[in-house]
């Protein structure tokens, strides 16, 4: 099972570890893209600190964070899944999992980045201000720039399992599972079942949780029929729509009442 998450705009400090390694990272087939998005991220952050702001939709208060990307190739590297905090993360709460939860963890989780493309929860990056919704002044749109490398490289990461796609809108955008990959891939909404409505906060801690008690399960589905019925059987209220065409995913509404 491959699960696909997105980052969180706040993030940990990067701490004393050594410098990021972007040869280390997980799915080398982003190697290239990454290091252009990393070059002239640090070039503009480095220049004109109001055009910085500007571009990567900063306020004035937020000018610490331009700040912090202009050092990104000297910033000390800790695993993605400590630097990543926020609702989803919270809910997730990967340091208390138990040795295995973890080692699943580290094989079946990948968040998306709109500077790093996709990490494995174990790659160690620095903290950084980035979103897949920038357009930089040479590359132009993140989630653009992202697609051909993700086209190649994402397929192998799948492999021949399910892939249950937990992604905001603007990160699905740099990767859209086609054909038969489309076919077992589970794609989840969490609603305000009194209202039917997507909450942003029930959406993300939610699917933290969800993610949380699978790795806790062990719990292996085969496909989106059997994820449907492993999720109900932890205890969570589901509607599937199954695809009616070949190539599109399943869709997957959460029902919560409230968060608990």
């Amino acid at each position: 099972m491959l699960v696909l998450l997105p980052p969180s705009e706040g993030k940990a400090s990067s701490g004393r570890g050594a410098p990021l390694k972007l040869e280390s990272l997980s799915l080398p087939g982003l190697a290239e893209a990454r290091a252009a998005v990393l070059d002239e991220l640090v070039e503009l952050c480095a220049g004109d600190e109001e055009k910085a702001r500007e571009v990567l939709g900063l306020s004035e208060g937020l000018s610490g964070e331009v700040t912090k990307n202009a050092d990104l190739k000297n910033a000390g590297a800790r695993p993605a899944g400590e630097i990543y905090t926020g609702v989803l993360y919270d809910a997730l709460d990967l340091a208390t999992l138990d040795a295995a939860a973890k080692r699943r963890a580290a094989r079946s989780l990948l968040v998306f980045s709109g500077l790093w493309g996709a990490v494995r929860v174990t790659d160690k990056i620095p903290s950084y201000r980035c979103s897949m919704g920038v357009k930089l002044p040479g590359l132009g749109a993140l989630s653009s720039h992202w697609r051909t490398a993700m086209a190649a490289a994402l397929p192998e990461a799948a492999g021949d399992g399910l892939v249950l796609d937990l992604r905001s809108a603007a990160y699905a955008a740099a990767w859209k599972p086609k054909g038969e990959i489309a076919g077992r891939t589970a794609s989840v909404r969490v609603l305000h079942a009194p209202t039917r409505k997507v909450v942003s906060h029930f959406n993300k801690a939610t699917k933290g949780r969800i993610v949380r008690s699978l790795l806790t399960a062990g719990t292996r589905p085969a496909g989106p029929a059997e994820l449907v019925e492993a999720l109900r059987d932890l205890g969570y209220e589901v509607e599937a729509t199954a695809p009616n065409k070949a190539g599109t995913a399943w869709s997957l509404d959460v029902l919560v009442d409230e968060i608990h």
